[in-house]
């Protein structure tokens, strides 16, 4: 997918990308292909495939989510950013948490954000699951998104502690998403207030291959309890 690809498919689904916005993404790419050489945050280098499966991929999620009432995103284990950092870029507005467990992906992301001159954006050297029990963070996110970081159950366990009722977890998964629905469902989105509201299959264009499916999980009016972390039997194997 070339920038003229991009942005054309971006506009068939009602996202219009400014001249600024374009530069930041060719800004995000070149930094990211640069500090790639010193660590390991991606195995996709190339420019097309990077604006298609990094890019394009992680602002699926606004093709049937509407972003413009979205205020406060949190991102666990996001990496070199994927999926928030896109989704801030066309939507400016919003206020993005990003909790990663490694340090220097946390350095890595304060630098571009200053390349990418972005405001409201917070970084967290963090485990998810230790972050999730911060009093001052638990049902503080009108969104909480998670791309292929664990299995679903999981990722429900680390996720919907953070966000607000009524508010949104979306989780990017591919292919094994639906094995992963019904068994998340039976465990941790039950018993942490979720519900599942909707599930989304599309297909990359320019790649012939099914990706990507993004799962919508709202958070019920009801609380959760605050210590479910300690008093459920816990879905984690901690290493």
């Amino acid at each position: 997918m070339n920038i003229e690809q991009f942005t054309a498919a971006l506009e068939e689904k009602g996202i219009t990308l400014s001249p600024v916005q374009l530069e930041q993404f060719e800004t995000y790419f070149r930094m990211l292909v640069e500090w790639n050489e010193k660590m390991n945050l991606t195995s996709i280098t190339e420019k097309e495939e990077v604006y298609l499966k990094h890019f394009y991929d992680s602002i699926s999620a606004a093709f049937f989510i509407d972003f413009h009432k979205v205020t406060t995103i949190c991102d666990i284990g996001a990496g070199a950013g994927f999926p928030s950092i896109p989704l801030k870029i066309c939507f400016p507005h919003l206020h993005v948490t990003i909790v990663d467990s490694l340090q220097k992906r946390i350095t890595f992301l304060n630098e571009l954000a200053k390349g990418l001159n972005l405001q409201d954006t917070t970084f967290y050297h963090d485990r998810a699951e230790t972050f999730g029990q911060r009093k001052e963070k638990r049902e503080s996110y009108d969104l909480v998104t998670a791309r292929a970081v664990a299995r679903l159950s999981v990722l429900s366990e680390l996720c919907l502690p953070l966000v607000k009722k009524e508010g949104l977890f979306v989780a990017l998964k591919a292919s094994a998403a639906d094995e992963e629905m019904q068994a998340g469902k039976k465990k941790a989105v039950t018993v942490l207030g979720g519900e599942v509201v909707e599930k989304h299959s599309f297909v990359l264009p320019f790649l012939k291959k099914a990706n990507g499916t993004s799962l919508s999980l709202k958070r019920k009016k009801k609380h959760q309890k605050k210590n479910i972390l300690e008093n459920q039997e816990h879905l984690i194997n901690h290493q």
